[in-house]
């Protein structure tokens, strides 16, 4: 039986994709925040260690709040330097995958398109997003396929907090409505399931045509 890690599984998209998962049989590793906080190295570093070998990995994590830059502190750039970055390159570094397995990582589309408010966000993206390209060609000679997928607005807990009126909100955009949990789960779980390796070190804007960068 193939094993899958999903970080942030208690609800969103994670739990999203903890479902699509359970369909295709997949025994499915999804610790609770009491056993992993990746805000929290030490947390981190004591649920790697007592991990075995998985077939599927996905980083998700929730995202820091709405901030203009000169608000930002010190401590917030330190505690999302952890959650959002060092916790992950951990995890990418220490967890052992099995040849032909994937991983996913759940970033955002603001990764290519920044904005005032969420430079916490989109500068650790950015980081972890570097990282990954990296170490999708270092597991390629394995066949670990490595996918970016970086949602746009999705009917998630975080945009009601990132919107005062989400309907009004959803009539600007190109589909005239958010994007749901369940769409990004079905497409992780059509890669996995129909084995497509060749889709490696790529971004995937997840954004229904919001954004209007080409590359």
């Amino acid at each position: 039986m193939k094993t899958a890690l999903i970080i942030g599984s208690s609800k969103g998209i994670g739990r999203s994709i903890k479902k699509r998962l359970n369909e295709l049989k997949i025994q499915i590793i999804a610790p609770p925040r009491k056993e992993l906080d990746t805000s929290n190295l030490d947390s981190v570093k004591k649920f790697i260690k007592g991990l075995k070998s998985i077939d599927y990995l996905i980083l998700n994590t929730g995202g820091p709040p709405a901030k203009e830059f000169f608000s930002i502190t010190e401590d917030d750039w330190n505690k999302y330097h952890v959650q959002l970055f060092l916790s992950f390159v951990l995890i990418l570094q220490k967890v052992k995958l099995k040849n032909n397995g994937y991983i996913f990582l759940i970033s955002s589309n603001i990764i290519k398109n920044p904005e005032n408010n969420l430079v916490l966000s989109s500068s650790y993206r950015v980081a972890i997003s570097s990282v990954l390209k990296t170490v999708s060609k270092i597991y390629s000679k394995r066949k670990i396929t490595c996918i970016n997928i970086a949602p746009g607005p999705i009917k998630t807990n975080r945009l009601k907090k990132l919107v005062k009126n989400v309907k009004e909100f959803e009539k600007k955009l190109p589909l005239q409505r958010a994007g749901s949990p369940d769409e990004i789960a079905l497409f992780v779980q059509s890669i996995i399931k129909k084995e497509i390796k060749y889709l490696n070190g790529v971004i995937i804007n997840f954004d229904g045509g919001l954004s209007n960068n080409l590359i």
